[in-house]
């Protein structure tokens, strides 16, 4: 028997199907493999919520898993559906998730049935001012592609099939199993159609009864401005074609934004590191700050200290929940070079000013001197 079910998604016992799948679609956005690359802790709890999903969102699953709960080594009887249950493949009953966390571009977020295509996730790479003001993007992918003649059927002008015998359409059949007083009832895919439900009589001669043709798929997409690392969107019935008649899987595209020569971005707000002069530190004055869409003038005030930070409100990243500032970090630059001229310029400068100006020197040389007796700054 697996974990606690309802514990995995953190769930009361008597929790509805509308509470269960809200904490399963909660649990999806924070641990699905999209978001994190190579984490094995994040993908074995991504395959343990879907697996408690696939049992606590099926009625009849449920059932049969809270009788072995409540009665640990027993079977369910006849009627309650089969014993033991199974990890979930693939993305489950993600797909109506990612229209959720990035707006998807049209289709509507849907929950895929047991006979849809499998998803793709293709990764498309962002310049960061892309990212930040939107664009629109040329995608070309290769998938196996619903066949147009036959409607994904496979079966000749999607008509040449039969309903199977075997399962009566239903693509699948009830399996019994006696065992002494117990008996078990399972349902599986119908092994004479392959779940279809359907037997080909003349297959379709463009896809040779597949259903779908191996072939690359281009449309552009208008990416909204915000987009961020890791930020994904969805269209709808552009992945995998079914194998089973069924409707294609989605298409889920995950950007890499890739990182800025000036700005570097946390959520909406950009951080830039600004360096200044010896001069505009002590005297202040005014400095083009680049922003998304233009420079603005900014003044920095005389005696600014390296390490003092400035923000620009409302100019960083603009996204449909508001707009982020711009924090500038200063550091004053000290000339790797001198002339002769200019540093003794530099000296008779010094001699004009006093500690007291120096704050924070004066404030270490009267820490040292009080518990040394010396002057750390003295020419001796």
């Amino acid at each position: 028997m697996a974990e606690n079910y309802y514990k995995t998604l953190g769930v009361d016992k008597n929790a509805s199907q509308d509470e269960i799948k809200s904490a399963y679609r909660k649990l999806v956005k924070q641990y699905h493999p999209d978001l994190h690359p190579n984490d094995a802790k994040s993908s074995t709890k991504f395959k343990e919520i879907n697996e408690a999903n696939e049992t606590l969102s099926d009625t009849q699953k449920r059932a049969a898993y809270d009788y072995e709960q409540a009665n640990p080594g027993r079977s369910s009887f006849g009627g309650g559906g089969g014993g033991g249950f199974s990890s979930s493949g693939g993305f489950g009953g993600f797909s109506d998730i990612f229209g959720d966390i990035f707006n998807q571009f049209g289709g509507g977020g849907a929950s895929q049935h047991d006979n849809s295509g499998e998803d793709l996730t293709i990764n498309v790479e962002l310049s960061f001012l892309d990212a930040a003001k939107g664009c629109s993007k040329d995608i070309t992918y290769t998938r196996n592609e619903p066949c147009s003649d036959c409607k994904g059927t496979g079966a000749k002008k999607g008509t040449a099939y039969k309903t199977c015998e075997k399962c009566k359409g239903a693509g699948q059949v009830q399996y019994v199993n006696n065992s002494g007083i117990f008996r078990t009832v399972s349902v599986r895919a119908c092994d004479a159609c392959g779940g279809t439900g359907k037997k080909i009589i003349e297959a379709c001669e463009t896809c040779k009864g597949k259903g779908y043709i191996r072939k690359p798929t281009s449309f552009k997409i208008d990416i909204p401005a915000g987009a961020d690392t890791g930020s994904y969107m969805k269209k709808r019935g552009f992945g995998e074609a079914s194998k089973t008649g069924g409707e294609a899987g989605d298409l889920i595209i995950v950007f890499n934004v890739l990182p800025h020569k000036i700005f570097r971005r946390k959520n909406r707000d950009l951080y830039i590191e600004l360096p200044i002069s010896y001069k505009t530190a002590v005297t202040g004055g005014k400095i083009l700050i680049p922003t998304i869409d233009e420079t603005v003038a900014y003044s920095i005030p005389e005696g600014t200290q390296s390490g003092k930070v400035f923000y620009i409100k409302g100019k960083g990243i603009k996204t449909r929940s508001g707009t982020g500032d711009i924090y500038l970090t200063v550091f004053i630059e000290v000339p790797s070079k001198i002339s002769r001229d200019q540093k003794k310029k530099l000296e008779e400068l010094n001699e004009t000013i006093e500690d007291k100006q120096y704050i924070k020197i004066k404030q270490f040389k009267d820490n040292v001197e009080s518990l040394y007796g010396v002057d750390p700054y003295s020419k001796d």
